[in-house]
């Protein structure tokens, strides 16, 4: 089975600081004046760092407290509420001393998580500093994926990391944008990991209690891979994402083909098969300027 199990993957660490940025995206140049914007979160460990969406977990909360009080009132347990999307899938999981990238994504209702290699980004320090939020910040410039980027990056905080695949710096980096502004990660503020639960001094003994795998779905302090993922490569990943959005209905059956197989979460999904019907097209939002431009030879 290829369902991942973080703590044989890497081990956890804690997060300890949480940097917000305010994420915009010009992803439709034929119409600049409604680029696409979310708001994202990077937790801070000593060692690791998550990347996700801050607005998928305030909705997550919202809907726990609001099935919680739906169910609290049902008279035969029947809860009649509506579960939506709300912010973007993909998480990204940085080890900057190992130079690991995991990124987890979502097809459906199955998650997957596929490693790669850590970018290698040739930044260029620049003597200017600023302040954002109380964090004292140097300027860097580089070319990333097509772009010409600039970042603020705090020293103070040791673990070389940054938002979406941006890092390498010698801190976090809590600003980045392109030099058309079409990719923007805006800083928008910095608060302290949440507080740990305390422990009742009736507890039992953490050696004597069974072993808890944790990710940040169950503990905002815990940067770990998601307990619930299968693992795959990005290849297979990028090809199960063209198929569903070509023909969701061809994706969907192959799917459920795949867990009546007996193969948790549709690993192994047998895509080489699936005849995509004429006549569809992808579904979604127009992407006429992905974040990852080709370079220019």
């Amino acid at each position: 089975l290829n369902t991942v199990i973080a703590a044989e993957v890497q081990k956890p660490d804690m997060a300890r600081m949480l940097i917000h940025y305010k994420f915009t995206w010009v992803r439709d140049t034929t119409s600049r004046a409604h680029p696409y914007t979310e708001n994202m979160v990077l937790y801070v460990g000593k060692n690791a760092s998550a990347y996700r969406s801050y607005d998928g977990i305030v909705y997550k909360a919202q809907f726990k407290k609001a099935y919680a009080k739906a169910a609290a009132k049902s008279v035969n347990g029947r809860v009649g509420i509506d579960r939506l999307e709300v912010g973007s899938n993909a998480e990204y999981y940085e080890f900057p001393n190992e130079r690991k990238l995991l990124i987890k994504d979502r097809l459906l209702i199955n998650d997957y998580v596929f490693e790669t290699s850590m970018p290698i980004i040739n930044w260029k320090i620049i003597g200017d500093t600023a302040t954002f939020g109380g964090l004292h910040c140097q300027k860097a410039t580089c070319r990333f994926k097509g772009r010409d980027y600039t970042a603020w990056f705090c020293p103070d905080l040791p673990v070389h990391t940054g938002p979406w695949k941006l890092n390498g710096l010698p801190g976090v980096i809590v600003d980045a944008r392109d030099a058309k502004n079409e990719v923007i990660f805006q800083f928008n503020g910095v608060a302290p990991a949440a507080p740990a639960p305390q422990k009742s001094r009736n507890a039992v003994p953490e050696e004597d209690q069974p072993p808890i795998i944790r990710d940040l779905d169950d503990d905002m302090n815990v940067i770990a891979l998601p307990r619930r993922a299968t693992k795959t490569t990005q290849r297979e990943f990028n090809k199960m994402k063209y198929i569903m959005q070509k023909d969701p209905e061809a994706f969907a059956q192959a799917l459920m083909a795949s867990q009546q197989a007996g193969m948790p979460g549709g690993d192994a999904v047998k895509m080489d098969n699936i005849k995509i019907r004429p006549g569809h097209r992808l579904n979604g939002p127009v992407i006429n300027n992905p974040i990852e431009l080709p370079e220019k030879k």
